[in-house]
């Protein structure tokens, strides 16, 4: 039963996700969620922009929680990650913490509420529209930061190979030399040298 349901899942989430790409996000990011909101007959796209407290991976009912202060006051959405409301989602800035949930953003405001920004390189987008139309999902691949040095290919292979633990070696230690002292011959070929400027 279960396996049947995953399955079906699996197929819904192709069929939401083949319409738009979705990026691969945390909690700690700054996010620009464009949302398409529809009023009687007519339609209209709204920015919702804030730093993503929140988020929940249950295949299709993933969600994620944004958070942004509005005329001094907090304002939190919910918004379901494979929701056709959601036109794109855009990650503005990269934050770095070390928990999963922000809720004690909650009680802070001004200066203590800001997060840290880190540059975690450029991340495989979670869902991917291919040529096709259909979608593939990113989520077990590792995300490997891809610079200009680094060709894909390259970045293909470092997926694909298997890291082996190298031995341990002993650390090559280098002798100092000591050094050498004034001789006395130089010592007095150097007082003749005065002697001779002086005359």
């Amino acid at each position: 039963m279960t396996n049947l349901m995953q399955q079906y899942e699996k197929k819904q989430i192709k069929k939401i996700a083949s319409r738009k790409n979705i990026p691969a996000f945390r909690s700690g990011d700054t996010l620009k969620v464009t949302v398409k909101i529809v009023e009687g007959e007519r339609s209209r796209i709204q920015v919702f922009e804030g730093i993503c407290i929140a988020r929940k991976n249950n295949s299709i009912n993933s969600k994620f929680t944004v958070r942004k202060i509005s005329h001094g006051e907090g304002v939190e959405r919910v918004f379901p990650l494979l929701s056709p409301i959601i036109e794109k989602i855009e990650v503005v800035r990269k934050g770095h913490v070390r928990k999963a949930k922000l809720y004690y953003l909650r009680e802070r405001t001004g200066k203590s509420a800001r997060i840290a920004d880190r540059d975690r390189g450029d991340e495989a987008d979670q869902y991917v529209v291919t040529e096709n139309g259909e979608s593939e999902s990113n989520e077990n691949k590792k995300n490997i930061p891809i610079s200009s040095e680094v060709s894909t290919t390259k970045a293909e292979e470092i997926l694909n190979e298997k890291i082996s633990p190298e031995p341990a070696t002993e650390p090559v230690v280098e002798e100092k030399k000591p050094v050498r002292e004034k001789s006395e011959s130089t010592a007095s070929e150097a007082d003749k040298a005065k002697d001779e400027s002086k005359s």
